[in-house]
């Protein structure tokens, strides 16, 4: 029997990315995942793509808005008995220097990147089982400071807290809580922003494995954290960047 058949698994930017690498993987172990995303045209391609059958629900959801979180969980109400796992993914990007950044500019990131991850959490409780996994997805810029991310990398570093403070509030019921902290992954989002070969050279350049980090990468993390051999691991942060934020590349 695959690791995680019987397995119910929410994962908010589930569309494309790291999210959709995650749920191929636990996939392929037999799990059913439920996909929320904002972009309708990407959730069709990635239940296209997974070809699962019923085992793949895919609501469009905007994790800002706690209306369309609570729309999500009485979708996946209806179709699946409870959750065993949530990989709160969803995110976006947003840099600029600090005098520039407007009212909009600061609501937006915080509303998606933070907002979004704690009531995502917070709504699926009810659904999610005693023993289950929470992932939530951070970010390197916890660890260095880059000029012009001074509000996106605000709010990962409070989602990483937040894992941290989750996992005794949740590990009552034997629920634990981890962050994932992605170096440079090259996505959709990684490509929109750094969108020039030289720009992913200098990337590239400041890893200490010499390579840009693949969404599988990622969806390797994700999937041992919400698996059952990381039934003693909470509280934590596993940073996925190929040496970039603690070592110096010859």
């Amino acid at each position: 029997m695959a690791e995680f058949t019987g397995k119910t698994v929410l994962i908010t930017g589930g569309g494309s990315g790291m999210g959709l690498a995650t749920a191929r993987r636990l996939v392929e172990a037999g799990a059913s995942v439920v996909l929320a995303g904002r972009g309708e045209d990407r959730l069709e391609a990635a239940v296209k793509d997974l070809d699962a059958g019923d085992r793949v629900l895919a609501v469009p959801a905007d994790v800002s808005s706690t209306g369309d979180l609570d729309r999500l969980i009485s979708r996946v109400r209806e179709r699946f008995d409870g959750l065993d796992g949530v990989f709160a993914n969803a995110g976006v990007a947003g840099f600029a220097r600090s005098g520039d950044v407007t009212e909009d500019d600061f609501d937006a990131l915080v509303g998606v990147n933070f907002k979004g991850v704690y009531f995502t959490i917070q709504k699926s409780l009810p659904l999610l089982r005693d023993g289950g996994s929470v992932v939530i997805n951070g970010s390197w810029l916890t660890h260095r400071g880059l000029a012009f991310t001074s509000v996106y990398a605000a709010t990962k570093a409070a989602v990483v807290n937040l894992a941290r403070t989750l996992a005794p509030d949740l590990g009552v019921r034997g629920i634990r809580v981890n962050a994932i902290s992605p170096g440079y992954i090259v996505t959709e989002m990684f490509e929109s922003i750094s969108t020039t070969e030289e720009a992913q050279e200098e990337c590239r350049s400041h890893v200490a494995l010499g390579r840009l980090g693949a969404a599988a990468d990622v969806a390797d993390a994700a999937y041992y954290l919400l698996s059952s051999r990381a039934s003693y691991i909470t509280g934590q942060e596993l940073v996925v960047d190929g040496g970039l934020t603690t070592s110096v590349p010859l």
